[in-house]
Parts: structure tokens; C-alpha cells; sequence
């Protein structure tokens, strides 16, 4: 049985069930640990879904935040710094993942015990332990006149890859990392891989490779 519902039943419902249901309605999304720091040293962490492939010449990433009409650390210490990273995660830490979207007074890094880690002289921290790592520097925002949620579009400065899960031509095996997704706001999954496909023409079937 199909269950179906309008806009209006839609805007009409309880807003519990109205978030609910519309954050799962894109399916799986990645997962990410945005690492920040303000100019004056203090570290921030915190998951993000809202994340997605913008250009690969140059390099470039877009994260969706929120409307900024509440004080958002993440998005102030991206504009004020201009530098933050992207972290995947993994079942080791995926709870501790989601506890940093907590209201913590200190740093999310030592309230959950995920631990910190500076690499290359760049100056935002990542998170020690996950298998793909992107320092990343802010190249535009955008407010979005639909909704004012904020875009924020990052240059990929520098990546860092377990090489388990790094094939020949550059592509990721993320069963190999054990990259964790997420459903919603709060259910986690491991991806399990179907197959990889050749490379779509009209003129064939496609196969596995």
C-alpha cells in the first residue's frame, strides 16, 4: 500500500513528522565532520549531510548550511578564517560523529574525545582517524532567495586518502574505508556495494567491471 500525501497535507502535519520525513526523502547522503577553528584557536566540529560535488577542474565542494539567523560556528568560523575540513566517518567514531551536533559550550573535540589533527601548515583541523580528508579554503557564498539557507563553495586543497580504498584510476572503493551514511537526521548506515558499471553507451548493455 502507497501511502501519499499533498503539500498542503504536508505543511498541515506535525512539524516532528514533517522534518522527519522530508530530511529521508533524498535517500542516503554522505556523512562529513566539518573541522573549523576562529581565529582565536577554539576548535569546532560538527556533522554534515548537505554535502556535494561542485567541480572537479578546479577542485571544488558545496555544503548547504541553515538560514544564519542563529549563531552558527561552523559557517562564522568559515567566514571569518576562510579554511575548514571535511572528514568522513567511519563505525569506529560514528557515534561520537553524531554527538558533536550537541549544544556544547567548549570544543566538540574534547567533549566527545575525537581527536584533532594538524597537517600541511593548513590551519583548521581535521579529524584524526578518518579515512578521507579534505582541507578546504571558502571560495563564494550564496544566500538562497527560496529559502535563505547559506551555500558555501570550497576550493580542495588538500586530500588525504587511506590507500586501501584508493583505486588505480582515482575512483573510491568506500566499502574498503568503511565510510558510514546517513538517512535523516539520525540513522546510520555502511554502504554495501551492488557492482561497478562500464561506462553507459546507448548502443550497449552495460556490465559489470
Amino acid at each position: 500500500m502507497i501511502k501519499y500525501f499533498s503539500k498542503d497535507s504536508i505543511l498541515e502535519s506535525d512539524s516532528f513528522f514533517r522534518r522527519n520525513l522530508i530530511n529521508c526523502l533524498s535517500g542516503y547522503k554522505s556523512l562529513n565532520l566539518i573541522g573549523t577553528q576562529d581565529s582565536g584557536g577554539k576548535t569546532n566540529l560538527a556533522p554534515f549531510s548537505q554535502v556535494f560535488h561542485i567541480g572537479a577542474s578546479p577542485p571544488l565542494i558545496g555544503i548547504l548550511f541553515r538560514p544564519h539567523t542563529v549563531k552558527r560556528d561552523t559557517l562564522e568560523n568559515i567566514l571569518e578564517t576562510g579554511f575548514f575540513t571535511l572528514n568522513q566517518v567511519t563505525p569506529s567514531f560514528y557515534k561520537e560523529a553524531h554527538w558533536t551536533s550537541g549544544r556544547w559550550e567548549g570544543s566538540e573535540f574534547e567533549g566527545t574525545g575525537l581527536q584533532p589533527e594538524y597537517v600541511e601548515d593548513f590551519s583548521a583541523p581535521f579529524v584524526k582517524g578518518s579515512p578521507v580528508k579534505l582541507g578546504c579554503s571558502l571560495v563564494e557564498t550564496q544566500t538562497l532567495k527560496v529559502n535563505q539557507t547559506v551555500l558555501v563553495i570550497g576550493s580542495i586543497d588538500h586530500i588525504f586518502v587511506e590507500e586501501k580504498g584508493l583505486r588505480g584510476d582515482g575512483s573510491l572503493d568506500l566499502t574498503a574505508l568503511e565510510t558510514v551514511t546517513v538517512s535523516g537526521l539520525d540513522e546510520y548506515y555502511v554502504g554495501k556495494k551492488l557492482a561497478r558499471l562500464s561506462y553507459a553507451k546507448a548502443d550497449r548493455r552495460v556490465e559489470e567491471i
